[in-house]
This record gives C-alpha cells, sequence and structure tokens, in this order.
C-alpha cells in the first residue's frame, strides 16, 4: 500500500452511498454501494445489479472492480460497502476473494469497528501468487 495516500473515510463512504442509489435490487431491495481509493489517489465505485435467476446477481464490489479497469486499473488500497443509508456491510465470499485479487491482503476494509486488512477477513487467501509461473 502506498504510505503517501491518506485515506478519506468518510469520503468513500458518501462515494458508496451515492452509488448505491443506482444499484438494481427489485428482488432482494437490499441496494447496496462500493467506493475504493486507489494508489493512484483516484476514486472508483459499483453498486449491486440483480437478476431474476439470482445466481446471476452481481455484487456492488463486483462493479467496483470493472470500474477500477475500465478508469485504467492500478491497485485498490482502500474499500467501503453500504448500504443506501450508509450503513456498513461486509464483502461476501466472493468479493472478498475478488478484492484480494486487486489489493492484496493489506488492502483496508472500511468498518464500524475501524479500518480491517483484508487478510483479517480472507486469511490464507489464493491468489495470483498460487498461480504457475510458466502460464
Amino acid at each position: 500500500m502506498s504510505e503517501n495516500l491518506s485515506i478519506d473515510w468518510p469520503a468513500l463512504r458518501v462515494a458508496a452511498t451515492q452509488a448505491a442509489a443506482y444499484a438494481y435490487a427489485p428482488y432482494s431491495s437490499l441496494r447496496v454501494g462500493a467506493a475504493g481509493l486507489t494508489d493512484e489517489n483516484r476514486i472508483v465505485t459499483g453498486c449491486n445489479v440483480e437478476n431474476a435467476s439470482y445466481g446471476l446477481a452481481l455484487c456492488a464490489e463486483c462493479g467496483l472492480v470493472s470500474d477500477l479497469y475500465r478508469s485504467g486499473g492500478s491497485r485498490l488500497i482502500a474499500v467501503s460497502v453500504v448500504g443506501e443509508h450508509g450503513n456498513f456491510l461486509w464483502p461476501c465470499g466472493r468479493c472478498r476473494q475478488l478484492l484480494y485479487e486487486v489489493g492484496g491482503p493489506d488492502l483496508l476494509l472500511d468498518s464500524a469497528e475501524g479500518a480491517l486488512r483484508l487478510s483479517e477477513l480472507l486469511p490464507n487467501a489464493f491468489g495470483p501468487e498460487h498461480l504457475p509461473s510458466d502460464r
């Protein structure tokens, strides 16, 4: 993580809450927004998009990672995931793995208890470093 960047958690929460307003959640009515800070000091966002087949729903973190690559890539250093009223939500297991790919074990996650490293929520994660180097 870049030690030169300070994390404005309130700004990330606001960005995540604003993203939640765009969620497509006709089945659960749970609107979720995610906002992440990159190591280039950019904020990227995403919202959940549900689907009638349920299993094809996309979490807000999926949209966030898509926005990360759409806007030029780089690495995430901090992420806030909230409901439409700004209440903290934890990324699901699939999204923890997705965030690991773009932020690594030191990615900071916002919570009511303060920032936690992703490695605390996803210990012993599987990542690109575990794949054969001759690919």
